[in-house]
């Protein structure tokens, strides 16, 4: 059944594409190094059982997940504004515990937050909160808790997300978490850790597509360990261009952060796989505040403008454009 969705899904992207470029809209608007008209794109969600979906003009976006059973809550799908198809997967070899957009670590306090096996920990969600659905934005909340069964948390966080599609060729996801030490943490030296994304088999360096960071170096091997602003993958994707970027926030205490990198479609910004022997510690009561910026669009990266659009974000927080 996924098969037959993802496909009908796939051909409505192409169908739409199709009449775009015949009436030159999306051609111009992916080829253009101008940023495209506000589109009056209604976004609104809705609360379920287990996820908040996540509507453009009444067309999926991207659900937030977060069932009492997950290792983590996390965004799928992420889909393309031209394909409406994720450009992001649940699960995929050869690390299927990535889940397409999350946060997570490993080695805090002896538990693993990533990867699979709840009794090794868990961050479980309170029940999130829609504060604002449509018509330009919606913005969510959700109240976490980092524990092991049968075991206190050892960590509280706090969810703020605000997602809006200010053009036809673009969608956006703020992510901002506050971590809150409930007792003594200390986060060993790993590289799975924080905020990250899986994109699709299609998009990755292995599959044909691109990895580029802020400075132009590309793949694997040009950015893994490398302090940068912010990272896209984009590549063909059923039948056009598309591509989802992470922006690194200036307010974050490693800016720019080193990010961890792989060809088969991995990327994080994250310090914690160059840690010390004396990790990272937060004190009980102590709080770490990290904020991200991810931008799923239309077209490559230079096409999407997306070190104007990290400019633009960046030059929000009074006190930091300079940095």
């Amino acid at each position: 059944m996924k098969r037959r969705i993802g496909l009908c899904t796939c051909l409505s992207g192409l169908l739409a594409l199709a009449f775009t470029s015949h009436a030159g809209g999306f051609v111009k608007a992916v080829t253009s190094s101008q940023a495209s008209t506000p589109s009056s794109l209604v976004v609104n969600a809705e609360r379920l059982d287990d996820r908040i979906i996540v509507r453009v003009n009444g067309e999926t976006f991207t659900c937030y997940r977060f069932g009492s059973g997950q290792k983590y809550p996390y965004f799928y799908p992420v889909n393309g504004p031209v394909s409406g198809r994720s450009v992001t997967a649940e699960s995929s070899l050869p690390y299927p515990h990535h889940r397409s957009l999350f946060f997570g670590c490993d080695r805090v306090n002896g538990g693993n937050y990533w990867q699979e096996g709840n009794e090794l920990g868990q961050i479980v969600s309170k029940g999130p909160s829609v504060l604002k659905s449509g018509p330009d934005l919606v913005q969510i909340q959700d109240d976490c808790e980092w524990r092991q069964p049968g075991q206190s948390p050892i960590i509280a966080d706090r969810r703020d997300i605000r997602i809006e599609a200010p053009s036809r060729e673009l969608r956006l996801i703020d992510f901002g978490i506050t971590l809150a030490a409930l007792t003594e943490i200390k986060i060993e030296r790993t590289n799975h850790s924080l905020f990250s994304a899986r994109v699709e088999p299609g998009l990755s360096v292995k599959g044909g597509g691109t990895l580029i960071n802020a400075e132009g170096a590309s793949s694997e091997k040009g950015t893994y360990g490398v302090p940068s602003a912010w990272g896209d993958y984009f590549g063909k994707h059923c039948g056009t261009t598309e591509g989802i970027a992470i922006f690194d926030s200036p307010l974050s205490p490693w800016f720019p952060s080193k990010w961890f990198t792989r060809d088969y479609g991995f990327f994080s910004p994250t310090p914690m796989e160059w840690l010390g022997q004396a990790g990272y510690r937060l004190k009980q009561g102590e709080k770490l505040q990290l904020k991200y910026r991810v931008v799923v669009h239309a077209g490559d990266a230079g096409q999407a403008n997306i070190e104007s659009l990290f400019k633009q974000w960046k030059s929000t927080w009074p006190g930091v454009a300079a940095r």
